[in-house]
């Protein structure tokens, strides 16, 4: 059994994986990998490194002045053939919906055998759902050390105005150019800081997962995991500076932290309540025709109200009479309403996976889940004491950084909050904080914390 927690990125890229204590072996698709200054030059390198000989190039408008130019640049300098895409400019934020996916695919050019994502989040979410229904290889040069899923094999994704997490493959080849990095806009900058002070509260929600429903928890990922939150917490100040070696070091936590996503086969390690948090606001603004803050920023707010969220529970003494009551008091009719008041025209598919998939409000389930939570209440206060740093603390971190620290801060009202809170329990089968809340009958708590931490 090998322990790869503490091994080099380049260790862990070996093609046969590891075999792992938790009944697993553990591997990820990521054949090359290149992170520093001049990372760019290369790209050839790394196209014949997975075998490629004609890539499509995909940009946006502003990912192909920051790097787009630069390597197409490259392939011709190297003659080697491509074709281009660039997304045209677009007055909000692009999302990686049914529309971009249809642009995407209308452009491309069934000629190439790799599709080249040049940017961050959106395209290259995209370019691996891309790859992945065109049967080839992905790549990417990133713009913006502004999130974790360079080496992830999955993809946020809006479907039918619902934000989903689609499995498809790890890119083969990762390139982070740190002077590209470096000269990212600031908000992406720190919205990459956001995305991965995430870590803290979904490590502790994989822990209580494996207790109270029996989840699959690999303590070997979990460690790879607080090694990349520990690198990326630790050159925290330096990246919001541009300081190079700062980058550099963030660089290689997120990507880290998309290794051991790719290890899991699940975004669980890396994803949870906090990133729900963002979800839901951004599904909220696209029914309203609203922009919404970047995806990091707004999880660095939602570990904080995630963390509040805890320490309140910390405080309580479960009660397993108490929440069998407050669970039979549960009135189908008003939640479905409820949804609907959330989710607007997204709400009859939400109820629809609740009914078929989730069984989230199931009584005899929640009869489960809460006989667990009740006996296993001093272990779960273990965990917090292990897993988490104090919610005063994390506010105080991103107001040093100069980023939003509180919904209030983003502009997100208290109902948006609370429909926050309680719209994340059913829009994923996954056990957060906020279901913990739900099975212990403390939904109340959030009413509380809406009130208290927005406008």
């Amino acid at each position: 059994m090998a322990d790869f927690a503490q091994a080099s990125l380049d260790a862990l890229l070996k093609p046969e994986g590891f075999r792992c204590e938790c009944g697993r072996t553990h591997q990820t698709d990521l054949r090359f990998l290149r992170i520093g200054s001049g990372a760019i030059n290369a790209l050839p390198d790394a196209l014949a490194a997975i075998g490629g000989s004609r890539p499509f190039v995909v940009c946006d408008a502003n990912t192909y002045e920051a790097a787009g130019k630069r390597a197409t640049g490259i392939l011709d300098a190297a003659r080697t053939p491509y074709s281009l895409y660039v997304f045209p400019p677009q007055r909000q934020k692009m999302e990686p919906d049914e529309r971009a996916m249809g642009a995407l695919a209308m452009a491309y050019d069934p000629d190439c055998d790799t599709v080249l994502a040049v940017g961050s989040g959106v395209v290259n979410d995209c370019c691996k759902v891309l790859a992945r229904a065109a049967g080839v290889p992905s790549m990417v040069v990133g713009t913006a050390p502004s999130m974790d899923g360079y080496a992830s094999d999955s993809s946020a994704m809006i479907r039918d105005r619902l934000k989903v997490t689609l499995y498809n493959a790890c890119p083969r080849a990762v390139i982070c150019d740190t002077d590209i990095m470096s000269a990212a806009p600031m908000e992406m900058l720190r919205a990459g800081l956001g995305d991965m002070i995430a870590k803290y509260t979904a490590l502790f929600e994989w822990r209580v997962s494996r207790i109270v429903t029996g989840e699959y928890y690999c303590e070997n990922i979990a460690r790879l995991m607080r090694r990349s939150l520990k690198r990326c917490v630790d050159a925290a100040e330096g990246l919001v500076k541009r300081d190079p070696r700062a980058v550099e070091a963030v660089a290689e936590g997120l990507v880290l932290s998309g290794v051991a996503m790719s290890f899991a086969k699940t975004s669980r390690p890396a994803s949870g309540l906090e990133h729900y948090f963002s979800h839901m606001w951004e599904m909220m603004a696209l029914e309203r025709g609203e922009p919404s803050d970047l995806h990091g920023i707004q999880c660095g707010v939602g570990t904080a109200l995630t963390l509040k969220l805890i320490e309140r529970l910390r405080g309580i003494t479960p009660d397993k009479r108490y929440a069998d009551a407050v669970a039979e008091s549960f009135d189908a009719g008003a939640w479905r309403e409820r949804m609907r008041g959330i989710f607007a025209r997204a709400s009859d598919t939400i109820i629809e996976m609740e009914r078929d998939v989730g069984h989230q409000n199931d009584p005899e389930r929640h009869a489960l889940r809460s006989a667990r939570i009740v006996e296993n209440w001093p272990a779960i206060l273990a965990i917090m004491d292990e897993e988490l740093p104090r919610a005063d603390d994390i506010t105080a971190m991103l107001r040093r950084l100069g980023m939003p620290a509180t919904p209030e801060d983003l502009g997100i009202s208290a109902e948006d909050t609370r429909g926050a809170y309680i719209g994340s329990r059913v829009i994923r089968d996954k056990y957060l904080t906020c279901t913990l809340a739900w099975d212990l009958g403390y939904e109340r708590l959030f009413e509380d914390l809406a009130a208290e931490y927005a406008k």
